[in-house]
């Protein structure tokens, strides 16, 4: 008997030293946290940044504190997946699709879910137009960094905007809102979403847990907690199915290059002022020019998908076509250096002619 209670105890000593030998092993191999710079927002100056050391000094790119642990995903069946692009499965609706569309066209016009397309002009007095799409370029880098859909992109840079329609901000406090608007937008699209500490960290600590909430709770409250909305994206993979309907096999550059002009579109104020179905139907059309100058990039079937002819969509393809050629916001190179990657099939380094035709934008006929 006492012989069995001592072997007992002996097998318990030894299992605690392997644990804690285990413990000493792992705690000696993990590398000590790196020194990274603050990143202010508030620094920045009303003028046209010229490298990314303007955004606040030369960064790092963050760790990811993340304590969850995801598999890893190919692009294109979470787009697949996300997008509903197998019509046979039943639970992708394909008998409703018109209808679905036809409500999200109502709800884009909603004013309560639209920013006013001239906010800086007439509400904002520290923010400039230059400062919304730095935030953006940096938010497109947080994004990737979380591995973040795009969706929550998308609707991230929504929130921002109507946020600033009716309330005027400080400077300083415009990255604050980035991540808080974000937080929002991962909450509401992701499935493990961060946490308000991931968000605390990513500017390093910039901002603390509490502020972070009390931005949050603000944001919600100017909201009044109307979170869903129909985004560029939202359209942009009907249309991109539309303009493939004869294709046996999709073109991925196609929805790689839209999916590119898209997020391009996001750094821009003076899209602000247009739908996110206009966006994207605009986006279609140029992703097409793009890939077949010679060929007039609108048909009959874009027109009767989108509700847009080409007359309705000049003003908005030649301001993304001006982004695309670097002639606007050069300096920001977050959204170019993403789409360089092979995964999306190096889609930002394609080239546009320097000049759209005018006659592309004649009307076609239905």
């Amino acid at each position: 008997m006492g012989g069995g209670g001592e072997q007992e105890s002996n097998v318990r000593l030894t299992r605690a030293a392997s644990k804690k030998r285990a413990s000493t092993c792992t705690a000696s191999t993990q590398p000590p946290p790196a020194n990274k710079k603050r990143v202010v927002l508030g620094e920045l100056t009303n003028v046209v940044i010229s490298s990314r050391s303007d955004f606040g000094g030369t960064q790092k790119k963050p760790k990811n504190r993340l304590k969850r642990k995801e598999p890893e995903k190919k692009v294109v069946e979470e787009e697949e997946r996300r997008d509903g692009r197998n019509s046979i499965d039943p639970q992708m609706c394909a008998p409703y699709a018109s209808d679905i569309y036809n409500y999200l066209h109502s709800m884009e016009i909603e004013s309560k879910r639209r920013p006013i397309p001239d906010y800086i002009e007439k509400i904002q007095k520290d923010i400039t137009a230059t400062m919304r799409g730095v935030l953006v370029d940096w938010l497109v880098e947080v994004a990737e960094e979380y591995k973040l859909v795009s969706d929550t992109l998308y609707m991230t840079v929504s929130y921002i905007d109507r946020y600033l329609s009716s309330n005027a901000l400080n400077r300083q406090k415009l990255q604050l809102l980035g991540v808080s608007c974000m937080l929002i937008a991962s909450k509401y699209e992701e499935i493990s979403p961060p946490h308000v500490e991931d968000f605390c960290f990513i500017t390093d600590n910039t901002y603390n847990k509490e502020e972070v909430v009390n931005m949050e709770t603000e944001v919600l409250k100017v909201l009044e907690f109307e979170m869903g909305c129909p985004t560029t994206k939202t359209f942009l993979r009907r249309f991109t199915r539309a303009t493939q309907e004869n294709c046996k096999f999709p073109n991925l550059q196609v929805e790689f290059l839209g999916y590119y002009l898209a997020e391009l579109s996001l750094l821009d104020y003076s899209c602000v002022q247009f739908l996110p179905s206009k966006l994207a139907a605009s986006v279609i059309f140029l992703t097409r020019f793009t890939i077949q100058p010679k060929l007039h990039p609108w048909n009959s079937i874009l027109q009767q998908c989108s509700g847009y002819k080409p007359s309705d969509l000049k003003d908005c393809v030649m301001i993304i076509h001006e982004i695309q050629s670097c002639k606007k916001l050069g300096s920001l190179v977050a959204v170019r250096d993403k789409y360089k990657q092979h995964k999306f099939k190096c889609v930002s380094t394609l080239t546009s002619p320097s000049e759209i035709p005018i006659a592309y934008f004649e009307d076609v006929e239905v």
